[in-house]
């Protein structure tokens, strides 16, 4: 995939539409012992020596929580008008519940100020993944005392922040934290089994409508959102057990936190392991909880997913068939198929929800093995990527679908969590060692094209 000249313009995509760039705490802040910090899952789970192949972690990252302004100053100057970023919860509250850091408040408030101040709208998350380690240590989101636990933090970052910040997100990808963390134990906190994953899931389903209530309450006139994970799921082939495969992923991928938000309940047709759900882990009126009106659903798409059946996967028989088997010729740094008609996909199938008044495009991007050259970083791959992208979700708002935004994963490099350092999928080129920032040539795609 090579860039050509794009087909379209800024203003195809209207003046209303929100152009910005995404980030989260833990991938970007470091300071992790600094002003009050208390420790995250991730803290602890980086620093466990039965962690993973890189030993990577994010006590320094980027430096982003001494470094802000200029990052920010950055940011304006590739002509994005939004910022989303994450509340680091043990930065807020070191245990997880109770006394109140205002160190760490005073830090979000410079931040949300110097943003307002350089004409950059925040968008607020309230959580990306970093569980206040206090919490696990109770049982996490296996817990169902993390209900009370997220809308006490909840309440707290809306009191503190709401006078400003008007566009809020409850949840990052609920499905890869409960998944990854708790399911197959490749994120934060490590946890594996069904019996783990199960009660996480249901408790961080009812936290997304418990959240939004919150939001609704404390913040006049707010912009309330979650974001998820979706990926549009193909059968390998036509055969019954492969269609049946297809639509059992798609059930737990891309239906299992946005139906019960609507109120429709789990897809348990398709997923009938999802039952267990409501024969041990709900109590009565869960559902009528998880529910919640969101004004929109963030849409956070990388890649499609081709299935076939599998008796060896136990719960889910069915397995991805990869992009090297199906000879997929263009992939990314990290094995993922680029295939931008996905999110098109995406966002055909998350309107069609009656319920769904918009949706917004809160991750997108691509990792590519970046090079510093004569101080210049050439990525054209992800040039490429960003313009194949944009021009699907072009096509679905010309078609009539409301699409209200885009923000390109990511800002920066970062710590891409159990992948550590090496994946790089910043607009912004990080040199770790120096903390020198430097535009790549998609982030300059990215001004030319939004300063046109």
């Amino acid at each position: 995939m090579h860039p050509s000249s794009p087909s379209f313009s800024r203003q195809d995509f209207g003046a209303d539409f929100v152009w910005g760039a995404a980030t989260a705490a833990y991938q970007i802040e470091g300071a992790h012992q600094t002003d009050g910090r208390g420790p995250s899952i991730w803290d602890t789970f980086t620093h466990d020596k039965r962690w993973g192949r890189l030993r990577d972690h994010g006590d320094v990252a980027c430096e982003f929580y001494h470094r802000y302004e200029t990052d920010l100053a950055l940011l304006k100057s590739l002509g994005f008008k939004a910022f989303r970023f994450s509340l680091s919860w043990s930065r807020i509250m070191p245990d997880g519940t109770g006394r109140v850091n205002e160190r760490g408040l005073d830090f979000y408030n410079r931040l949300i100020d110097t943003c307002l101040a350089m004409g950059i709208e925040p968008w607020v998350t309230l959580y990306h993944w970093d569980l206040p380690h206090a919490l696990e240590a109770k049982g996490g989101w296996t817990n169902r005392a993390v209900i009370r636990w997220f809308s006490e933090f909840v309440d707290c970052c809306t009191k503190a922040f709401g006078h400003k910040v008007k566009n809020w997100m409850v949840l990052n990808e609920p499905l890869v934290f409960t998944a990854g963390g708790y399911f197959a134990g490749i994120h934060a906190p490590g946890r594996r089994g069904l019996w783990n994953f199960l009660p996480a899931v249901h408790h961080a389903v009812i936290c997304q409508g418990e959240g939004g209530r919150i939001i609704r309450r404390n913040v006049p006139n707010a912009r309330i959102g979650t974001t998820l994970f979706c990926a549009p799921v193909e059968p390998h082939t036509q055969q019954v057990r492969d269609v049946r495969a297809a639509a059992r992923i798609d059930a737990l991928g891309n239906r299992l936190f946005i139906e019960p938000s609507l109120g429709l309940g789990y897809p348990v047709r398709e997923a009938p392991l999802l039952k267990q759900i409501m024969t041990k882990y709900a109590n009565l009126g869960d559902l009528q909880r998880a529910a919640f009106d969101f004004d929109f659903i963030g849409l956070q798409n990388y890649f499609r997913l081709v299935v076939r059946h599998d008796w060896l996967t136990p719960y889910f028989w069915a397995r991805e068939v990869k992009p090297h088997r199906r000879q997929v010729t263009e992939t990314t740094d990290m094995a993922w198929e680029v295939y931008p008609a996905g999110i098109y996909q995406v966002i055909r199938q998350f309107s069609a929800y009656e319920k769904v008044k918009e949706v917004i495009i809160t991750e997108n991007g691509s990792a590519f093995p970046d090079r510093l050259e004569n101080g210049v970083v050439n990525d054209p791959q992800r040039v490429a990527f960003y313009q194949a992208y944009l021009r699907e979700v072009l096509r679905a708002k010309q078609e009539g679908f409301k699409v209200g935004g885009y923000f390109a994963w990511s800002l920066m490099d970062n710590f891409e969590w159990a992948e550590g350092y090496r994946p790089r999928f910043g607009l912004v080129y990080v040199d770790y060692s120096t903390q020198q920032r430097i535009v790549k040539q998609s982030g300059n795609w990215f001004r030319d094209f939004l300063n046109p």
